[in-house]
């Protein structure tokens, strides 16, 4: 077999011009036929031999062999499918979408304040995307500073039960640690702050199925709880796609939650 390096760019500019001009996913694939870089485009033709001229992006040129590309009937779906397909193939060449699987959540249930593994978090109690407990614990910490909130009642350190903290001696915390401010009244704040890191509970009573259209093609992009189940061309096929999803998906919450809130995307109940 030959090596990919092997492969000239003009071959390779021609195999590129077979490629659609129309909304999907390519993927670049060496020798071997494993996947280099998966991307998404309105146009893939024009995409691909972007790609293929850009002077930081020779690497992968350099290792490619052939293009492939699955069509979609517009940039949701292309979208949707092609974070599936990273998390799926993690290419060499990819890194933005890949899944970490160490994303923490702040969790509010009961009087306690958590953080958990974001997968695992109840969506209509976690508040919050980061990359690591220290992040999320770094958030707590400047929404105390904005709030004047109490470390001990956020859980970020220990504090002797009815004595004042280390931050209300310096009139930085209002006091819920030695009973100079009630709970609720906390809390409440605490709610306030958050509220910008809130991920929006799932408005909808289970799966759904997103319309999307081209001249040519129909598709129906399932999803349930921002997570994206896949794409059918009728109702009844897509309802054969509607399972529990594993988890918060964060790919599909980027993708799904300006058009789908801001109601601009045809939608129908499955």
């Amino acid at each position: 077999m030959p090596s990919a390096l092997n492969v000239s760019r003009s071959t390779l500019v021609a195999k590129a011009a077979s490629l659609p001009r129309l909304p999907g996913v390519y993927t670049f694939h060496d020798a071997a036929g494993t996947a280099l870089y998966i991307g998404k485009s309105v146009d893939i033709r024009r995409r691909v031999l972007d790609h293929l001229r850009a002077s930081d992006e020779q690497r992968l040129v350099g290792r490619t062999d052939a293009f492939s590309c699955i069509r979609t009937a517009g940039d949701i779906g292309a979208q949707l499918l092609e974070a599936r397909l990273i998390k799926q193939a993690k290419p060499l060449f990819n890194q933005k979408l890949r899944r970490n699987k160490r994303l923490c959540t702040i969790v509010l249930s009961g009087d306690a304040v958590r953080i958990e593994d974001v997968h695992a978090a109840d969506p209509l109690q976690a508040y919050g995307l980061f990359p690591s407990r220290h992040a999320a614990i770094a958030a707590l910490q400047r929404l105390a500073d904005e709030h004047r909130l109490c470390y001990g009642r956020l859980g970020v350190e220990s504090v002797r039960a009815g004595a004042p903290c280390f931050r209300h001696l310096l009139k930085r915390c209002s006091g819920v640690c030695n009973g100079m401010e009630s709970t609720s009244a906390h809390d409440e704040r605490l709610q306030a702050g958050l509220a910008c890191y809130h991920q929006r509970a799932w408005p909808y009573p289970g799966a759904i199925g997103i319309v999307e259209r081209s001249e040519d093609l129909k598709q129906i992009h399932v999803v349930r709880n921002w997570t994206y189940l896949g794409s059918a061309p009728t109702i009844a096929a897509a309802r054969r796609l509607d399972a529990p999803a594993a988890g918060f998906d964060r790919d599909g919450y980027s993708v799904l939650a300006r058009p789908l809130l801001g109601e601009s995307v045809k939608v129908i109940g499955l």
